[in-house]
């Protein structure tokens, strides 16, 4: 396009742009931001009138697979990335979880899981690409999770969800022992429950005879590799999300394994960069179509959900809702010299680095309340849409599964306040919705002096299922969301990944991502939930409980000012360290505390 033409032609797209922000909000009619429209045609080339046509997918081909907490996922991908048309398969996975806290996986059943979906996708990838030569399997796996194998690779424990709280005592004691600052700065991680300091103990003293015959600690994307390959290693993407790992030398982080008393033999190997294996025999024979592939170890979802995103310099800022929920901004670089005690820090590869906050309850808490109160569906939906912000009256507090970013309390528990015989199902939703949203804006703050600015990226099956929540979470952020087109992201990240491990694309950061349109704020609703936000939310330092008195389990920072229309002394319950329960009385308990914020 001649120069003056372009200038043109950039000219009515910002004008569009423009008269965006008058149209109803979240309309989808690929009318996007200014920044998003530069932002595209710089990475992707594909400005207004130079769409790509159609084109028949290329090899090299790779397998990806995803193994979430609530499914794992498998499909065929060419060498852009792209996924092939009618491979994609599901299976369901499960956690039982426990009246104590527990999140478990069998590892036998979860691993048959993720063969069954390999099974049907390549089931699939022969009748839909005549079986194409696959020259890789990627796998993108869900982060945190702890199981114990004996010498011959058998499971000798369940598979410990992230979602897991039965080691927070544990993980208060460790802040009693240890600088839990210079821990988070050296590994990117707090002392929490999800983290594997925490879950070791609490394994060694709660579960000793399998403690005593483990013989490996492994996450599940290293269980996964051992079976299908007779071998593993930790990729440096899982091993940064174990909390024992360091994220400036690359390796497990020799104070806090001492300090443990755990067998620096026992945690995995670290594999090298672009290091893989190949299938056993059993699973060469069983998949012809994988015998020559290279089976790369797996990475984080959340660090492939990045990649798959395109978003992987710190002007861009993924926000993800799933079963959970998370905001991410990934780079290449070191870790921060100093992270925001509300954050981690995992990495990508030995190259790039993850910084971000994430919510134990996202897609998972709307299912549990649409299940509950949301039978009529579609009407429901727009019963609930209706409803004016903050107008329900109600405080809920969105701990269903404990707290991580950015309190990082275990203890904090659900709470709905401010019912009366008036309130309706649509706003308790509604008011699940918003503190939702609210979380994840303190996420978003936190993530300023990492990422100032930074163009947000949304995506994520409740998103795509719910565009109330997708506006919802736009006015409390007071930002545009570009709505990604990537079904599956973390499958194509780590595809993406993969690919240039395999030197057919150079970089990641070169492939294309492609959104699907944005979502522009309400000005008037994003006043009024930051007005909401300012009257609620205080940012003073808060003091962790001590072992012996839990963290009030829906408690906020300082009695005073947090929440003070819905909140009375005696809804702030605790627990004490034998599981009674007791009463929190301001303001001499300021030290029994949960959250930054009640919303």
């Amino acid at each position: 396009m001649p120069p003056p033409l372009l200038r043109l032609h950039n000219l009515i797209l910002f004008c569009k742009s423009v008269l965006h922000l008058f149209l109803p909000p979240c309309t989808r009619d690929l009318l996007v931001t200014r920044r998003a429209l530069l932002y595209d045609e710089r990475v992707t080339n594909r400005g207004a009138g130079n769409a790509l046509p159609p084109r028949a997918p290329q090899p090299p081909f790779v397998l990806a697979l995803d193994v979430g907490t609530s499914s794992v996922r498998a499909a065929l991908f060419d060498s852009r990335g792209e996924e092939i048309e009618g491979t994609r398969a599901r299976l369901a996975l499960s956690f039982c979880t426990t009246a104590d806290g527990g999140a478990e996986a069998d590892a036998e059943a979860s691993l048959s899981a993720v063969l069954g979906v390999i099974d049907e996708a390549l089931a699939r990838v022969s009748s839909a690409a005549a079986a194409p030569h696959v020259s890789a399997l990627a796998v993108a796996c869900f982060w945190h999770s702890l199981v114990g194998v004996d010498a011959e690779g058998r499971a000798l424990t369940p598979v410990y969800g992230w979602a897991d709280t039965r080691a927070a005592r544990q993980a208060a004691r460790l802040r009693e022992e240890m600088d839990e600052r210079a821990t988070h700065e050296r590994t990117g991680c707090p002392f929490h429950a999800s983290y594997w300091p925490a879950k070791l103990r609490w394994v060694r003293l709660e579960r000793g005879g399998a403690w005593r015959g483990v013989a490996r600690w492994l996450t599940f994307g290293e269980l996964l590799t051992l079976r299908l390959c007779g071998a593993t290693a930790a990729s440096i993407s899982m091993a940064s999300g174990t909390g024992l790992f360091d994220q400036r030398l690359c390796e497990w982080d020799a104070p806090l394994v001492e300090a443990l008393g755990v067998d620096a033999r026992t945690l995995p190997a670290l594999a090298r960069e672009g290091e893989s294996f190949t299938l056993r025999e059993e699973f060469a024979a069983r998949w012809p179509a994988l015998r020559a592939s290279a089976v790369f170890p797996a990475i984080g979802d959340g660090a492939a959900n990045n990649v798959g995103e395109g978003c992987t310099e710190r002007g861009r800022a993924a926000l993800m809702v799933g079963t959970s929920g998370a905001m991410r901004v990934s780079f290449e670089g070191e870790p921060p010299a100093k992270l925001h005690e509300g954050l981690w820090c995992y990495r990508v590869n030995r190259r790039r680095v993850c910084v971000g906050g994430a919510l134990s309850d996202g897609g998972g808490l709307y299912e549990w309340m649409r299940s509950a109160f949301a039978p009529g569906g579609a009407d429901f939906e727009r019963e609930v849409a209706a409803l004016a912000p903050d107008a329900h009256g109600l405080t809920l507090l969105p701990f269903w599964s404990g707290e991580r970013s950015t309190g990082w309390h275990p203890f904090a528990s659900g709470a709905i306040l401010g019912l009366t015989a008036h309130t309706r199902p649509s706003e308790i939703v509604r008011a699940a919705l918003e503190a939702v949203a609210y979380r994840f804006a303190s996420i978003a703050e936190a993530l300023e002096a990492h990422a100032p600015n930074a163009f947000v990226c949304a995506s994520g099956g409740a998103l795509r299922s719910s565009p109330l929540w997708t506006q919802v979470l736009s006015d409390v952020l007071g930002r545009t969301l570009s709505l990604s087109r990537v079904a599956e992201a973390s499958s194509r990240g780590a595809v993406l990944l993969a690919l240039e491990a395999l030197g057919a694309i150079k970089s990641v950061d070169e492939v294309a991502s492609e959104t699907d349109g944005a979502c522009a704020p309400d000005a008037a609703h994003s006043n009024s939930f930051a007005s909401t936000r300012s009257a609620r939310f205080r940012s003073t330092p808060c003091k962790r409980p001590s072992p012996g008195i839990r963290a009030c389990r829906s408690g906020p920072r300082r009695w005073p000012t947090c929440c003070g229309r819905a909140y009375s002394a005696t809804t702030r319950a605790t627990r004490s360290g034998r599981g009674a329960t007791a009463s929190c009385s301001p303001p001499a308990t300021a030290r029994c505390c949960s959250t930054r914020s009640c919303t």
